[in-house]
């Protein structure tokens, strides 16, 4: 044999064994905040000791003790866990554990997860229907538009008196729901919650976080414009006879593998159901609660939703058991439609999600007594077909728009902290240190949005209660999905140094581009792996490694917009909590560090009119001096008020706005110079 090629068998070999190494340590490839808590997962450990090794030097800057190895059951592994929280240095890193070897690198840095976050909310531009992806803004991925929508033909299931079958409506943009090219209400009515909220729950750092998008410096924050791309089709999708809400936008058919231009067969609105027009409706009134700071931008767009949300709630009512079927609806109409049916067998999670969404924004009780959350609250981890705790957790992040007496006695809120406690609990008892896993029922189709999920819920408890166990455990989830994990991978495409390459998506199987379209959250494990007929192969029936990264597995490696929601939602979260200002790096380029527990609300007359009398509760857990900033939405200070002493418990601070200006104003919160809290008002 000659030398050179015993040198290249030498080095296959070495390469093989430093692979074999790698992927024995499973650490979020993205990185760690230096204040945060930071670990990784050793697999089959044969040292106790491990070090953390600078990229730069190959110096050892930090060195540990393993904790005890234990078996994860969902992955029959024996694992331990490497804590090196105390490590603050700033760098780039590797863990080093002897007789194994280093882990991935990753960073250690404030705003570690910023550019994750602005790909996860860019992964919806890409997925953008009846528009063409430039090159200025979608680089290597750019594409011809597709699917105009402008000729879609009402179905005979959804035919009606005014509007007879094959009448011809238009219903163009929203966004492609998965790795197909079709468009549906239900899927979207999850995921259009999950980006409102974060407008909703982290209002400043939303509205100042900038991705490079087409209407980027339009005068509205980019995840709104994001958003209004999907909300304007889901308008279109309603009868305006008669206020129901057509079931889904699609081909009779699931395309090939085509760019979305090569893909011409007919489009269908199908027959309107219960849930997709209850999904409608509590999208529309959440959505007229945000827009409505934005009315002078949007002129008639928040009073345009809330009657939407009105007509559509009315149809429910008159038709509570029209749910989706279609298998029933194949065998009495033509042609056959094929494509995902998101069909659900129960509507009242749905009723109980509308009417939450309905009071909060309109004040009227009625839609509580139609269908009352707070009655047996179901309080479970969210999906499109479990939706009540959407309503829960619009109900415990705006107590200030509870007018029914008791609503607010502390009831929900104890159940919700113990379900989110239920989660903590699981972390604690994890071996890979995640709340991922809390049973078997975790790794189903989509299981990385149960994470997702999961970790939005804890993020939730913490906002509510400042807990610093809540944020530690959804962070430990944001770790699951980006690498620590039974299967090593960072889950998140382009995202990473082992990531998804060949995900189930039409643009990205289609484009001849090596990579993927970045950013979209792949689906995660699934041992029930329905894609076994269909030329996916999986390496294990494990519940957490049975993953493939293959184009055929769209059990496992498809991608969504409902699970790339809650990752958005965590990631702008995490963010904005570690940031000291509670801004994004490009508008405040300042140190992150952990708030400490600090909650407060706006008690008055939210949200309209802002006035003379607004009177500012919070409530403080430790001892802390308090200033008060009133900011416009540039950012710019209008006013600061500081309480001069320590104050500790609830408190209240009265101030004048009388000689402000219209518009939309934050008032942050800071408690020790340290702690942060926002909320938006509206001047008017």
């Amino acid at each position: 044999m000659r030398k050179s090629t015993v040198l290249l068998v030498l080095l296959s070999v070495a390469a093989g064994l430093a692979d074999d190494a790698t992927e024995r340590i499973r650490v979020n490839q993205i990185g760690f905040y230096p204040q945060g808590p930071k670990s990784a997962v050793v697999i089959d450990p044969v040292s106790s000791v491990f070090s953390v090794i600078s990229e730069t030097d190959g110096s050892a800057v930090y060195t540990g003790t393993l904790g005890p190895a234990s078996v994860w059951n969902h992955s029959q592994e024996n694992a331990a866990i490497a804590d090196f929280s105390g490590l603050e240095a700033v760098g780039v890193f590797r863990v080093r554990v002897e007789g194994i070897g280093d882990s991935w690198p990753f960073e250690i840095k404030s705003f570690v997860h910023e550019s994750v976050a602005a790909a996860a909310l860019k992964s919806y531009y890409y997925q953008r229907a009846s528009m063409p992806l430039d090159e200025a803004w979608a680089g290597k991925w750019r594409r011809a538009a597709g699917h105009p929508d402008t000729s879609v033909w009402v179905h005979a299931s959804a035919a009606t008196e005014t509007r007879p079958e094959k009448t011809v409506i238009r219903s163009p943009k929203g966004w492609y729901d998965a790795g197909d090219y079709n468009k549906y209400i239900v899927n979207s009515g999850i995921t259009m919650w999950t980006l409102l909220a974060v407008f909703e729950h982290f209002p400043e750092y939303a509205a100042a976080f900038r991705t490079d998008i087409p209407e980027s410096g339009n005068g509205l924050p980019d995840l709104l414009d994001e958003i209004l791309w999907n909300l304007r089709w889901m308008l279109t999708m309603q009868d305006p006879d008669d206020g129901g809400v057509y079931h889904k936008c699609t081909n009779a058919n699931f395309d090939g593998f085509v760019m979305p231009n090569q893909a011409r067969t007919q489009r269908y609105v199908v027959q309107k159901s219960v849930t997709a027009t209850l999904d409608f409706a509590a999208v529309m009134a959440q959505a007229a609660r945000v827009l409505e700071a934005f009315d002078a931008a949007l002129p008639g767009l928040a009073d345009s939703c809330l009657f939407a949300a009105e007509d559509a709630w009315m149809w429910a009512a008159d038709h509570p058991n029209l749910l989706y079927n279609q298998t029933a609806m194949n065998t009495a109409f033509n042609p056959d439609i094929n494509t995902g049916a998101y069909g659900d067998g129960n509507a009242a999670d749905e009723f109980d999600w509308a009417a939450a969404e309905m009071y909060l924004t309109t004040g009227e009780a009625g839609y509580l007594a139609a269908a009352d959350p707070f009655g047996t609250p179901d309080i479970r981890v969210p999906s499109w077909p479990n939706v009540a705790t959407l309503g829960i957790l619009s109900m415990l992040m705006q107590t200030d728009r509870l007018t029914r007496p008791g609503l607010d006695d502390g009831v929900l809120l104890t159940l919700f902290l113990s379900f989110c406690d239920g989660l903590v609990r699981s972390r604690d008892l994890s071996a890979y240190g995640v709340v991922m896993g809390t049973g078997s029922n975790d790794f189903v189709w989509g299981s990385n949005a149960v994470a997702a999920n999961q970790a939005l819920c804890l993020l939730v408890a913490h906002k509510l209660t400042g807990e610093a166990d809540y944020f530690d455990a959804a962070l430990s989830n944001l770790d699951y999905c980006l690498g620590r994990n039974a299967t090593g991978y960072s889950f998140v495409t382009g995202h990473g140094d082992k990531t998804p390459m060949r995900i189930h998506h039409r643009q990205s199987g289609s484009d001849g581009i090596a990579d993927p379209v970045p950013g979209f959250l792949a689906g995660g494990p699934n041992p029930s792996q329905q894609d076994r007929n269909d030329g996916a192969v999986y390496t294990s029936n494990l519940a957490a490694k049975s993953y493939s990264d293959m184009q055929a597995s769209y059990a496992s490696n498809e991608n969504c917009i409902n699970w790339n929601a809650p990752l958005v939602y965590i990631l702008f979260g995490i963010e904005a909590l570690m940031s000291e200002t509670g801004l994004p790096s490009e508008a405040r380029g300042v140190a992150s560090r952990r708030i400490a527990p600090l909650s407060f609300r706006i008690e008055g007359n939210w949200p309209n009119p802002f006035n003379s009398s607004t009177r500012i509760s919070y409530s403080l857990d430790g001892p802390a001096n308090v200033r008060l900033t009133v900011c416009d939405a540039a950012g710019r200070t209008a006013r600061t008020l500081e309480s001069g002493m320590k104050l500790q418990g609830r408190h209240e601070i009265r101030f004048n706005a009388s000689d402000l200006p219209s518009g939309v104003y934050f008032i942050r919160l800071q408690a020790g110079g340290r702690s942060t809290a926002s909320r938006m008002l509206v001047l008017k």
